[in-house]
């Protein structure tokens, strides 16, 4: 059974990497979503006053990797403790977020985050956002495959490349077997 999940955690090129690579994920869309104007542009949204936050779109196959196991990803490739920041990327637009499609995942995202501030996982609480999801814009062209095209960025280099390696390290048997480890 194919499942949409929306989660926010900073740059959508940053999530948009990680999830590529793992098993189960049939495909990640990077986009907007919980805003307040339709069809949004990248230039709209990251001033912040569009209400926005950078998003992924996950279709995943339930039958190959449950959605514990994709928040397990995200909160361990993100800080889900700082509002409204990711690293040097600041503002309403980086929020952590789960945006759920139905009651299910919902559930599932308070047990995970209940979860991992009962373990103490984190010094600070963890302030992700859980909410029904609203409709989601898929980013332009330019957005797509970021990383992947263009990993000797500056950005990709610093930002994404330690996510990458945290995920190899962590979650290694997660890999898709189309990425290299």
């Amino acid at each position: 059974m194919i499942k949409t999940i929306f989660l926010a955690g900073g740059c959508f090129w940053c999530t948009e990497a990680v999830f590529q690579r793992i098993k189960g994920v049939q495909e990640v869309l990077p986009g907007y979503i919980d805003g307040n104007i339709k069809n949004p542009a990248y230039r709209e949204v990251c001033t912040g006053r569009t209400g926005h936050t950078e998003a992924i779109s996950i279709r995943y196959d339930v039958n190959q990797i449950q959605l514990t196991e994709l928040l397990l990803i995200f909160f361990n490739t993100h800080d889900p403790t700082t509002l409204n920041r990711q690293g040097n990327d600041v503002g309403t637009q980086y929020r952590s977020g789960i945006y759920y499609s139905d009651a299910d995942q919902k559930k599932i995202a308070q047990e995970v985050i209940k979860q991992l501030e009962k373990e103490k996982v984190y010094e600070d609480k963890i302030v992700t956002e859980i909410k029904e999801a609203t409709p989601f814009y898929v980013a332009e062209e330019s957005h797509h495959d970021y990383f992947n095209r263009n990993k000797e960025q500056p950005y990709c280099t610093f930002t994404i490349n330690p996510k990458m390696e945290k995920l190899k390290h962590y979650f290694s048997n997660y890999l898709n077997e189309s990425y290299e480890r």
